[in-house]
This record gives C-alpha cells, sequence and structure tokens, in this order.
C-alpha cells in the first residue's frame, strides 16, 4: 500500500490558502455590494425652472401671451414691406395717379395714388403670410391641414383688413360727436381695433383654423 498521509500532508497548506483567498474574495465582494449611504447631493436648480413650473401650469394663458407677442413680427413686416413699396412704387415708378377702388380710396393729397395702394397690398399680404406661419407653427402648434388652415386664414385675414379700414371712420367720427379732440379719437379707434380684431381671430384660430388634433 502506498502512504498518502504524507501525500495528503503536503496538499493541506495549499487547501487553506485556496479557502483563505475565497474567503477573502467574498469578503470584498460583499463589501462592494453593501449599499453606501453617502449623504445626497443638493440638485442644482435649473435656470428657468420657476418660469417653466408656470407655463405648464398655465398653458392657455402663455399661449395667449404668444399670441400677442409674436403678433409683432407680422407688424414689422409689414412696416418693413411698406418702406420698401413706398420706394419701389412711389419714388422710383413714380405711381403716383390717383385710385379708388371699392373700399379703397387713394384720391387724397399724400395716399400716394396707385403706388400707396400698391405698397398697402404688399405689406398686408406679406404680413398676413408671416403671421400664419407664426400663429400656426409656434403659438398654437397645430398639426392640422396646412391647405385647410391656409384658405380659412385667408378668410380671416380679409375679414380683419376690411374690419380695420372701415371701422376707424366710423370710432373717429363717434369720439368727435362725444366732444374729443381728433387725437384722441383717433388713439380711441385704433384701441378698438386692435382689441376687436384679438377677441375675433384669437378663437377662431384656436378653436378653427388651427386646432390641434
Amino acid at each position: 500500500m502506498r502512504d498518502t498521509t504524507s501525500k495528503e500532508a503536503k496538499q493541506a497548506p495549499s487547501a487553506v490558502l485556496a479557502d483563505e483567498g475565497n474567503s477573502s474574495a467574498a469578503s470584498e465582494t460583499q463589501t462592494d455590494s453593501t449599499p453606501r449611504h453617502d449623504t445626497p447631493k443638493r440638485a442644482t436648480p435649473k435656470r428657468g425652472g420657476a418660469i417653466r413650473s408656470w407655463i405648464d401650469a398655465h398653458p392657455n394663458i402663455w399661449e395667449f401671451i404668444l399670441f400677442n407677442v409674436l403678433s409683432n413680427i407680422s407688424t414689422i413686416t409689414r412696416f418693413v414691406a411698406a418702406w420698401v413699396g413706398t420706394a419701389v412704387f412711389v419714388s422710383a415708378m413714380g405711381l403716383t395717379a390717383p385710385f379708388s377702388f371699392l373700399i379703397f380710396n387713394y384720391t387724397s393729397a399724400g395716399s400716394h395714388g396707385l403706388g400707396g395702394f400698391l405698397t398697402f397690398l404688399l405689406a398686408e399680404v406679406l404680413a398676413q403670410i408671416v403671421n400664419f406661419i407664426v400663429q400656426m407653427k409656434w403659438v398654437f402648434k397645430s398639426d392640422s391641414s396646412f391647405a385647410d388652415a391656409a384658405w380659412k386664414y385667408a378668410m380671416l385675414a380679409v375679414l380683419i383688413v376690411v374690419v380695420n379700414l372701415v371701422l376707424p371712420g366710423y370710432v373717429t367720427s363717434l369720439c368727435i360727436g362725444w366732444g374729443m379732440n381728433s387725437g384722441v379719437a383717433a388713439t380711441v379707434a385704433s384701441v378698438v381695433n386692435t382689441l376687436l380684431a384679438v377677441i375675433v381671430s384669437y378663437p377662431l384660430l384656436k378653436f378653427w383654423i388651427m386646432p390641434k388634433k
């Protein structure tokens, strides 16, 4: 028979070292897996967080604010187009012959005649195109059909233009009849025109022309 006692004795230290190594590795694994309770870091508040929270809480009010503020883009477009149109049609081309058509009357001094009408037409068309895009994409963020919204908006734009041309004269005459001077009467007429345009156009744009599906 072979003497296996000495052989087992020689292998024993290796087994002990292996066991100790396994125990050490297990201990390290357990230590690493133990959740650490570090002191939580304070969340840095994002800039504009309060404003964003208010917008999220009052989406309709924010939409109405955007509607009025971004409408100034079309106003700026109208002014720029009027300057360009006057320079081209009146100064350069000399189209100053008196012009009258339906509610458009460019026969008085300073109206620039046909050139004045063409300038008005250019400025108004460009302003309404810009306003249509701004309101649909930035204010109401509508996913309605572009073609369907366009013809509805064209009807609204024509209505607003006609009212803007006709109403101020009546309001001014009414205010002067109440004893106001011409300057105050013109200011009141302008305010009435603006308020009426907002009251009419905002709900029509939101619920009929550019609704969200």
